[in-house]
């Protein structure tokens, strides 16, 4: 489910505000600790998330990237399980569809519950390795409550990018400007610029996500203002933040997302959602990898405890020109 953050006028009728008083509180509980959406608007209109099945690593016809030689790492026993986020299964089925020897069962070990569901499981033992964004506090603390030291292998980079409808006459904000947005500092696009804009619709995801970690992570110590219900439901869209952001209310696209850069113009494009600059800096490939863009950062292939046997075979091929060569060619940009 996804979030928007909004101060609610207050109503003029206090016979409505008393009647209503119980059915608020029910549905505010969610918002506050990140889940809350209008249970009026489901899925109903599109998808909401890509179809992985696009990418699955031992079908004939998978998108997943391949090299043009036979890898040098075959893996025919001991196969590592795999999971990690959404955005990250073509580059994890394209390193199990080249290293992998096809094999009853093969398929089985290769699966994405996403990314917080990807961390419960490999601090439960449940999984070799997973690919991710670095974790959130929550995550570290919930390792280390269980006693698992995660150890954290970076195989590439990738940009956390702010999305914006294309009808918005602003191309980029400053880092100020953004922290004052989802602080709560600023509420309205003509404090920026954009008088016709409204109020700004500031779309959240949810506590776990590899995308929210990329907001706390981008705000640091400035506490982020907590979800507020949508003043329409029309504005929930297909319950995806790609779709969202493109959403027309009130004669504009007032909306604010963000997501990492892949997943925007790879796995879930919307033609009616645009990138925005930040500082100045447009998330090419040529500046996430000379770091010029400013929220840049490593994934990671993470395993429970050091990675041994078959694991680390793995990981260190993925790390190999050839391995490199498939997160180069899936999207993303090599860490070496």
């Amino acid at each position: 489910a996804l979030l928007w953050k909004r101060h609610r006028n207050a109503r003029s009728s206090t016979t409505a505000l008393s009647g209503l008083t119980l059915l608020w509180a029910l549905l505010l509980i969610p918002a506050v600790t990140g889940n809350w959406y209008p249970l009026a608007h489901t899925s109903a209109q599109g998808s909401a998330s890509p179809d992985l099945t696009l990418y699955a690593p031992f079908s004939e016809d998978s998108q997943a990237a391949t090299l043009a030689q036979a890898a040098s790492l075959t893996l025919h026993s001991d196969l590592p399980s795999l999971d990690g986020a959404t955005a990250l299964y073509p580059l994890y089925a394209a390193f199990a569809r080249a290293a992998y020897a096809p094999q009853d069962g093969a398929a089985d070990v290769v699966v994405c519950t996403n990314t917080p569901n990807a961390y419960r499981a490999i601090i439960a033992g449940e999984r070799d390795i997973i690919f991710v964004a670095g974790p959130s506090e929550k995550q570290r603390q919930a390792a280390s409550d269980a006693g698992v030291e995660l150890v954290f292998t970076p195989i590439g980079r990738e940009a956390f990018v702010f999305l914006a409808g294309n009808s918005n006459p602003l191309d980029g904000l400053a880092l100020q400007q953004l922290k004052n947005i989802y602080s709560g500092k600023t509420a309205h696009w003509k404090t920026l610029g954009w008088a016709a804009g409204g109020r700004i619709i500031v779309f959240q995801r949810p506590e776990g996500s590899g995308s929210q970690t990329g907001l706390q992570n981008m705000m640091g110590r400035l506490p982020i203002q907590r979800p507020q219900p949508l003043p329409d439901n029309a504005l929930f869209g297909t319950g995806s933040m790609m779709q969202q952001v493109s959403v027309t209310w009130n004669g504009v696209q007032p909306a604010l997302g963000y997501s990492y850069r892949y997943y925007a113009i790879a796995m879930y494009p919307n033609p009616e959602v645009k990138l925005l600059k930040i500082n100045g800096v447009y998330p090419s490939n040529e500046a996430i990898a000379d770091g010029r863009y400013p929220f840049t950062a490593s994934f990671y292939a993470v395993t429970n405890g050091p990675p041994e046997g078959s694991v680390k075979l793995l990981i260190d091929w993925i790390l190999s020109e050839e391995g490199q060569s498939l997160v180069e060619q899936t999207g993303y940009t090599p860490i070496r």
